[in-house]
């Protein structure tokens, strides 16, 4: 498994991964030099004013974008002159295949909220900052939009699995992605819509009276759910696939 995820990062590296990286919290960070402190209306909320500011642009819309531009580049080179039959022609299952992609994507979007905190955590700085950085932020933002994106990717992954095309599972992405600008202010769809988990799990709120407020335990069963059926969708048409 470890060998496998080594070669897909190495098809990876040559695919300006880096920049894929680094696009989503320098965006951010960029957001967040723009906040003024001078309308807070109580001390100490300068680093959740930061994560406001940013959160309605990186949560809502790069995450998911990201995503599918990830496993979209993943799969690229098996797409190109019978890489499927190459890679698969090795003794290797077709699950640890699906396993290892997955993994490693995973572990690349925890690499990215990684630098979104740590852009944070500059702008704080940068803007002089006094208060101690909030741990709430680390865990609900940070790791609870990383979990978020658990289906996302699941679901990426398998339709760049089913598509030739890179720009196909692109589209698919962004055609859902967008409708969540919409859906995060609605009660009744916001909660159990798949791209707006990121943001409804880095939205810093403990008001249920908040518009934007969903319980954290029902964030994670709708984001666990739809993980186990995205991931079980993939896998099994993976299995399956003609190559």
């Amino acid at each position: 498994m470890l060998a496998l995820m080594q070669t897909e990062w190495f098809k990876l590296r040559k695919s300006k991964i880096s920049f894929i990286i680094l696009a989503g919290p320098f965006i951010a960070f960029l957001g967040g030099l723009t906040v003024d402190f001078t309308e807070a209306d109580a001390p100490g909320v300068e680093w959740y004013l930061i994560l406001l500011a940013t959160n309605l642009a990186y949560a809502l819309l790069f995450l998911p974008l990201i995503s599918g531009v990830l496993a979209s580049t993943i799969c690229r080179y098996e797409h190109q002159e019978g890489g499927w039959k190459q890679l698969l022609a090795l003794p290797v299952t077709r699950g640890k295949v699906f396993l290892s992609k997955y993994l490693l994507l995973m572990a690349i979007v925890l690499v990215i909220q990684l630098l979104y905190l740590a852009a944070l955590y500059s702008v704080g700085l940068i803007k002089g900052v006094t208060e101690p950085f909030p741990l709430t932020i680390i865990w609900k933002s940070v790791l609870g939009g990383w979990v978020a994106t658990l289906p996302l990717v699941a679901l990426q992954l398998w339709l760049s699995i089913l598509f030739k095309s890179y720009a196909a599972p692109l589209t698919v992405n962004v055609v859902f992605t967008l409708p969540a600008v919409l859906a995060i202010n609605s009660e009744r769809f916001g909660p159990y819509y798949p791209w707006a988990q990121p943001f409804s799990m880095m939205y810093i709120s403990g008001d249920p009276n908040d518009l934007f407020f969903v319980p954290w335990e029902q964030l994670l069963t709708v984001v666990g759910g739809s993980f186990v059926i995205f991931y079980l969708m993939g896998w099994v048409y993976f299995q399956r696939k003609a190559i």
